[in-house]
C-alpha cells in the first residue's frame, strides 16, 4: 500500500495541515511531508504518552524538533498547542497519523482532516 498520497492529498492537501506524517506503531515512517520528519525520541515519546498522557502533559509534546503544550492527551489522541498553531496525533492499531497546523487554521477543521484520516484507516483495518 502506497501511503504517501494519504499525506500530500489527504492531509496537507486539504490545505488545513501545513505538515503531515505517518509512522508505523513501530517507530517507521510510512509517509512524510518533504523534509518533515520526527526523530526517535519524539516519536517514542508521543507513542509513550497514549498509554500514560502523564508523560507529555508534564514535558510537552515534541515534534520536528518544535515543543507544543499539551493540551488533551488520551489513550489514542494527542493534541499540542503553541500558540494558535498546533500538532494532532492519533493511533489506530498499525500507525500513528500526525499533522501540524499554523495559526491560519482552526483547531476543529485540523482534526476533522487528521480524524478523517484516522477513521479510514481503523476502517480498513490499520
Amino acid at each position: 500500500m502506497s501511503w504517501q498520497p494519504y499525506v500530500d492529498g489527504n492531509l496537507v492537501g486539504s490545505g488545513k495541515i501545513g505538515n503531515a506524517a505517518i509512522y508505523g506503531l513501530d517507530g517507521g515512517q510510512w509517509a512524510a511531508s518533504r523534509g518533515f520528519a520526527l526523530s526517535p525520541e519524539e516519536f517514542h515519546e508521543i507513542k509513550a504518552g497514549f498509554d500514560d498522557p502523564a508523560v507529555l502533559l508534564a514535558g510537552g509534546v515534541h515534534v520536528a524538533g518544535t515543543k507544543y503544550l499539551a493540551i488533551e492527551v488520551d489513550a489514542t489522541r494527542v493534541h499540542g498547542k503553541r500558540g494558535a498553531a498546533g500538532v494532532l496525533a492519533e493511533k489506530t492499531k498499525k500507525a500513528v497519523v500526525i499533522g501540524v497546523y499554523n495559526e491560519n487554521t482552526q483547531p476543529g477543521e485540523a482534526n476533522k482532516v487528521v480524524g478523517g484520516v484516522v477513521d479510514y484507516l481503523r476502517s480498513a483495518g490499520f
